[in-house]
């Protein structure tokens, strides 16, 4: 039997105080403002971080560097949120981590610190080289660094390279990356959005022809109801609560559907609004809250989608307005009589146990969706990470075609984006689907020949390292080993790279965990003013709803040695490739309207006129036929989808005989793997991130008493043997035969094959295990 164990319970500094008590306040409010000042305090920034912080997410100033929510053209005072100022202050750091700490600590020694203790290091101020012989990064020009890298990739089959994109890049690096790969000779380009979103981009084409959602900011104004599947705004996108917040005002129904009750999708107080602080006023958010069982989101649909068909019949028969749109479904769409049959063949006892919810509870939402005029559904990872992944997200495209509500005012589809820029660096190149990016138009601008062949995704990126059929990785920003799925096994493979590049702000364990020749390459952030040729340069990045936006630094860069991260692209693209006539890096990248040019050049359709567009202080947006009702899909009409089973994981084993389906979640505390602090203030767990919630009637079924410590163990059943230790039982409200954990704590429970079945989305929201007591 192989044996892949927790290998990161690390022996760092950690916080003394531990406690457990539930939160009673709302998102928002007074905890926000004093989570603000905690952090700006902890970075050493309390003075000037306020004065930064006005200037992010506005026209004039820069883009917040975590999520990739909407961006208003009319912004308010603050628009940041207690996340996006952590993410800022984070960044804005005064603390550094200089080759003197790296001349006091041997990368052996540092394996030991924790994700938090590592980045809490600050700001990265000088390229690095590993010396073997010492086992430490020293000092390395920038030169010298272009050189050898350039002259490694040189000798190594191009398509043992893999480029991975963390989704933080601007579109001018993610572009330059991109085009990089293709001149080398690599489409092997996975991305974050390959652990995410990934089955949004396989499953939306198929239904309604675009790859993205299809709302804008202003469709929240006039919306008459908004459906949540798996998606915590309070904790992933705050700033959406603004617009919750006015769509309550105005009595507009909120129906969530997810397994933890999460206080952002409960209570809101605005910390905005002097009044609502000084009295304590709250807007209730959801107006119908159901805990869904993990992996019974398909199944919760298709009680939707029933109860709809039901009613319609009912109208129908008595000559009642139809529930249906029929006119649109007739008109514009195919394939409903497949999903009505479906429908109508799963019984109702089928969709409660699948779903954890009652056909009450089901018919109550159909109503209510059923009565109302524009519907927007918004969802998150909650469905796109399970193995019927594209399938999830078809049944929210079927919820919505069978009212017309695609394509209407008020109305449509939002997949909640996660990192500030991951869909926009996948509209400028980052895939490894080669029949995605314009081919020809590169080979004519640049004189190449790009690569046709598929590159890896993330997951085969992990199964090429695995199987040493990967040679060489570079990661633009990122914790790719500590994101990715068997961590134990990724660890122990990633040393026999031959060579690892991190282009990064802060050290995390990927710069630990090295190849054989392992370079940290230190770039600018997003914060900080990027001067070429002594003038300050904008980039730009796309938000979940399609819109661009310009970006621009107001901070002194951390220090003098740092480069921008199309300069280091280009210095090592200048060291690698043969010369090219049609491209000189160095001129490309002198000025970033140059490479706004070169994209407007590739993709013509969507950046025309890029830099002139940009002047718009709302910035603009990309095509989306699907809001015209134009279906660039194969039949040329939007399509309804039926998925084979109501079961999300199928190859799962079911629940009972002590399985129970463990789903992973981020903390109020961290942004994707980076960590802040120990504390979830909305959970009211602070002081630690080894635990796992579980419903009480479970805990006292196998004999585990609140606040006990466990061992969580992997029942994939697949003969390899996976744990993480060290887990102190919360009571937690989650449903029956469910638990919780920490991302990234518990990666190492998550078996790579456990993926969605055409995206290879890792299925972290239903991960099979079973509790191992001491």
């Amino acid at each position: 039997m192989t044996e892949r164990g927790e290998t990161l319970h690390r022996a760092a500094k950690m916080p003394d105080h531990v406690s457990f008590k539930p939160y009673v306040g709302p998102a928002g409010g007074w905890g926000s403002a004093k989570s603000l000042v905690e952090i700006l305090h902890r970075e050493q920034v309390l003075v000037k971080g306020p004065g930064i912080l006005v200037h992010q997410n506005k026209p004039s100033g820069f883009a917040c560097v975590s999520c990739s929510y909407a961006k208003s053209g009319h912004p308010k005072v603050f628009e940041f949120c207690d996340n996006g100022a952590k993410a800022t202050a984070w960044e804005i750091t005064a603390k550094r981590t200089g080759p003197e700490f790296f001349a006091g600590h041997t990368l052996a020694e540092l394996e030991s610190w924790s994700d938090h203790t590592l980045e809490d290091r600050g700001r990265l101020t000088t390229p690095m080289r590993w010396e073997a012989a010492s086992d430490k990064y020293v000092p390395v020009s920038w030169a010298a660094a272009f050189a050898e890298i350039g002259r490694e990739l040189q000798v190594l089959d191009p398509k043992s390279v893999v480029l991975y994109a963390s989704g933080r890049a601007s579109l001018e690096a993610s572009y330059l990356y991109q085009l990089f790969a293709r001149m080398l000779g690599t489409n092997n380009l996975p991305d974050s959005s390959n652990m995410c979103h990934e089955c949004t981009s396989v499953a939306l084409p198929e239904t309604i022809g675009v790859p993205i959602g299809t709302i804008k900011l202003d469709d929240f104004d006039t919306t008459d109801c908004i459906l949540f599947f798996g998606q915590n705004a309070g904790t992933n996108s705050p700033r959406m609560l603004h617009q919750l917040q006015d769509a309550r005002r105005r009595g507009v129904p909120i129906i969530t559907f997810n397994p933890l009750r999460e206080r952002g999708l409960e209570r809101f107080t605005n910390p905005q609004e002097p009044s609502a602080m000084l009295t304590g006023g709250e807007t209730q958010l959801s107006t119908q809250y159901h805990q869904v069982r993990a992996g019974g989101d398909l199944a919760a649909i298709m009680g939707l989608c029933k109860a709809l068909f039901a009613s319609d019949e009912k109208a129908r028969d008595s000559g009642a307005e139809r529930v249906l749109d029929v006119a649109f479904i007739e008109q514009q769409t195919s394939g409903l009589e497949q999903l009505a049959e479906a429908a109508r063949s799963y019984d109702w006892q089928a969709i409660e146990r699948c779903s954890g919810l009652s056909q009450a509870a089901l018919e109550a939402a159909a109503e209510v969706y059923a009565a109302s005029k524009a519907v927007i559904a918004c969802y998150g990872m909650g469905l796109t990470q399970h193995r019927t992944g594209v399938e999830n997200v078809h049944m929210v495209s079927n919820l919505l075609l069978l009212r017309g509500n695609i394509g209407r005012p008020g109305a449509g589809i939002c997949p909640v984006r996660g990192h500030s820029n991951v869909q926009g660096q996948r509209t400028v190149g980052i895939t490894e689907k080669p029949d995605m990016v314009p081919n020809d138009r590169l080979a004519k601008q640049y004189g190449f020949s790009p690569p046709l062949q598929q590159g890896m995704n993330t997951v085969e990126a992990c199964e090429g390292i695995l199987t040493g059929k990967v040679s060489a990785f570079m990661g633009l920003g990122g914790n790719f080993i500590r994101a990715v799925p068997e961590t134990g096994a990724m660890e122990e493979a990633w040393r026999k790279l031959r060579l690892t590049v991190q282009i990064a702000t802060k050290l995390n364990r990927n710069h630990i965990i090295h190849g054989q020749i392992a370079f940290l390459l230190p770039c600018l952030g997003r914060t900080e003013i990027d001067r070429q040729n002594g003038v300050p340069q904008m980039v730009t990045v796309e938000d979940t709803t399609g819109t661009f936006h310009r970006s621009m630094g107001r901070v002194e860069p951390a220090s003098k040695n740092l480069l921008s991260e199309p300069k280091i692209i280009a210095g090592i693209a200048a060291a690698t490739l043969v010369k090219n006539n049609k491209l000189d890096w160095s001129t490309l990248t002198s000025d970033y309207g140059r490479v706004r040019d070169a994209i407007a050049e590739t993709y013509p359709a969507i950046f025309a006129n890029f830099n002139t567009r940009l002047q718009c202080n709302s910035g603009f947006d990309r095509p989306n036929p699907a809001r015209d009702r134009v279906w660039k899909t194969a039949s040329g009409k939007a399509t309804f989808m039926t998925p084979g089973s109501l079961a999300e994981d199928p190859d799962l084993p079911a629940f009972g005989l002590g399985v129970m389906m463990l789903m992973t979640i981020r903390s109020h505390d961290q942004f994707n793997t980076t960590i802040y602090g120990f504390d979830d203030r909305l959970r009211g767990i602070r002081g630690t991130r080894r635990v796992v919630l579980m419903n009480e009637h479970d805990a006292l079924r196998l004999s585990c008493a609140d606040g006990e410590i466990i061992t969580l163990q992997s029942a994939a059943g697949d003969g390899v043997h996976r744990e993480v230790n060290g887990l102190r039982v919360v009571y937690y409200n989650i449903p029956r035969g469910c638990c919780a954990g920490y991302y990234p704590e518990c990666n190492p429970l998550l078996p790579l094959w456990h993926h969605a079945s055409r995206s290879k989305v890792p299925a972290a929201k239903s991960i099979p295990v079973r509790v191992q007591k001491k």
